[in-house]
C-alpha cells in the first residue's frame, strides 16, 4: 500500500513494540509522517530509528496514556511540529494479571482499565478536538477478540476491550458528519511481546493459542498493521464504526 497515506501525519501510541511498531513501519511505507508515543522510551526511540534509517519522517514523544495531561501535551506537540493530525492509532495497552473475577485484585482492575480503556478515551478526546479544528481525520483503536467475546480469567482486560468497542461506535456516530471516521481492530492471538509474556508465565499455552485459531497459527503484527493502514486510508472512506476482527477466524466459531 505504498503511497496510500502520502503526507498524512499519524500518531501511534504503544509504538515501541509489537503491533504498534509494525504499524509505525507500515505507515511509513504508506508515505505517512509518523509520531510514535510510548511509555517505554527505549522501544519508542528504536522504532523511530528504524523509520529514519528507511528514509522516513518520524518523531518520538514519551507519554503515559493513562495520564490525560500527557495526551493533551502529545497532541499539542504534534500540531506544533507538523501543523495537523490526520490519523491516530490508539494502540497502547497491557494484559494485566489473569485471574478469576473473585481473585482479580482491585489494583489490577484499576491499572488495566486506566491504560486500556481510559487511555483510549483520553486519546480520542484530544485527537478529535484537533480533527474538528482542521476539518477531519481518521482514528483506529485497538480492541481485541476479547472485546467481542468473553475471556475467562481476563475480566479486566475483556471489560476494557469491550469498552473500546463501545467508545468506537459512539464516536463514529457522533462525528460521522464531521469527516472523522472511527474504527477498531480486534486482533486474535498475535506473536507479540505481550503474547510471549503470557506464554512465559504459563498463563496461556502457545499450543492452545494456535488451536483456538481456525487458520492454525498465530497472527503476525504486520498483518494487524496492514488492516490499520487500510482503515486509516481513503480506501476505507465509507467505513466507520466497525470493530474489525483480524483473528484468523477465531470469533467466527
Amino acid at each position: 500500500m505504498a503511497g496510500i497515506l502520502n503526507s498524512k501525519v499519524t500518531l501511534i501510541t504503544g509504538g515501541g513494540s509489537g503491533i504498534g511498531r509494525a504499524s509505525a513501519l507500515a505507515f511509513e511505507r504508506a508515505g505517512a509522517t509518523v509520531v510514535v508515543a510510548d511509555y517505554n522510551a527505549e522501544g519508542g526511540e528504536r522504532t523511530v530509528g528504524i523509520i529514519k534509517d528507511a528514509g522516513g519522517e518520524a518523531m518520538f514523544y514519551p507519554a503515559d496514556v493513562s495520564n490525560p495531561e500527557d495526551i493533551e501535551a502529545l497532541v499539542n506537540k504534534i500540531v506544533e511540529t507538523y501543523g495537523r493530525l490526520d490519523c491516530a492509532f490508539n494502540n497502547a495497552g497491557i494484559e494485566g494479571e489473569f485471574a478469576a473475577l473473585s481473585k482479580c485484585t482491585i489494583e489490577n482492575w484499576q491499572r488495566v482499565i486506566s491504560i486500556n480503556l481510559n487511555g483510549v478515551f483520553y486519546c480520542m478526546k484530544y485527537e478529535i478536538a484537533q480533527m474538528l479544528r482542521q476539518g477531519g481525520g481518521s482514528i483506529v483503536n485497538t480492541s481485541s477478540v476479547a472485546g467481542l467475546v468473553g475471556a475467562a480469567r481476563a475480566g479486566a482486560y475483556s471489560a476494557a476491550k469491550h469498552g473500546v468497542v463501545g467508545l468506537t461506535k459512539t464516536a463514529a456516530l457522533e462525528y460521522a458528519r464531521k469527516n472523522i471516521r472511527v474504527n477498531a481492530v480486534c486482533p486474535g492471538f498475535v506473536r507479540t511481546p505481550m503474547a510471549d509474556r503470557l506464554i512465559d508465565r504459563g498463563t496461556l499455552g502457545e499450543k492452545s493459542m494456535i488451536a483456538s485459531e481456525p487458520i492454525n497459527r498465530m497472527g503476525r503484527p504486520e498483518e494487524i498493521a496492514e488492516a490499520v493502514v487500510w482503515l486509516c486510508s481513503d480506501a476505507a472512506s465509507f467505513v466507520t464504526g466497525v470493530s474489525m476482527p483480524v483473528d484468523g477466524g477465531l470469533v467466527a466459531q
